[in-house]
């Protein structure tokens, strides 16, 4: 009887563990205005920097929105990172050397935008490396940022990225601007407990250039810099 009590008492325990892991894993995951935990240690979700914060626009659409985007950059001496998508830059040639003349990084955010968690290892460095070539081939510099499209990575992802000389970065603060076309919302995504080493992820759209201003304006508030990714890692 004593050892029926026991077994089945490792089996509730063992089961309470498995929820009390999930749950972790579910708020983890549900979290997406601020993420802070990183499922693998090479992969980016915040930078060092006890100054700055990094303002990243992920480009495969918006590009109407782009040139206002640069002014108010321009108006503010803020700098920022476009991790662009390589079907975008085929047809947005003029505007990405329009933000690389103006002293902006450029980083590379994959071909198609595909779901790189669930592509294999070829596939994973054709999204990449093709990308790659078209930035070079028009802007003639070498880009070593990968953002992954959805945020949406595997170990091998992340092999492939190493082993082309790139850095996975992800973000600690999203705006999801992309699906909540709301400025106040925006900016609280963006600036609620802002703090140096920032990552904030955002998209061109109609309301993102609406609430640029008033983000970066919380940055100067916090006696933070909006400077380029690389300086903020």
């Amino acid at each position: 009887m004593i050892k029926r009590v026991k077994a089945l008492s490792y089996i509730i325990t063992g089961f309470v563990s498995i929820l009390i892991v999930s749950g972790v894993l579910f708020v983890w995951i549900g979290n997406s205005g601020e993420t802070t935990v990183s499922a693998d240690s090479r992969v980016y979700y915040k930078g060092s920097s006890e100054t700055c914060v990094a303002l990243m626009f992920n480009v495969y659409s918006g590009s109407e929105y782009i040139p206002e985007i640069l002014k108010i950059l321009d108006d503010t001496d803020s700098k920022a990172t476009f991790f662009v998508g390589g079907s975008w830059v085929e047809k947005n040639e003029s505007l990405l050397k329009s933000i690389h003349l103006m002293g902006h990084e450029i980083g590379n955010h994959g071909y198609l935008h595909r779901d790189h968690a669930s592509i294999n290892e070829k596939s994973n460095k054709e999204e990449i490396l093709i990308t790659h070539k078209l930035v070079k081939g028009i802007l003639g510099e070498e880009m070593n940022l990968f953002a992954p499209p959805s945020g949406s990575y595997s170990s091998v992802t992340v092999d492939v990225a190493d082993d082309l000389g790139y850095k996975t970065v992800m973000w600690s603060k999203d705006t999801i601007d992309w699906r909540d076309q709301d400025v106040n919302l925006i900016l609280s995504r963006a600036t609620s407990k802002l703090k140096a080493g920032d990552l904030v992820l955002m998209h061109p759209t109609e309301k993102t250039v609406q609430a640029l201003p008033l983000i970066l304006d919380e940055i100067r508030k916090a006696r933070l810099t909006a400077d380029i990714l690389s300086n903020v890692l």
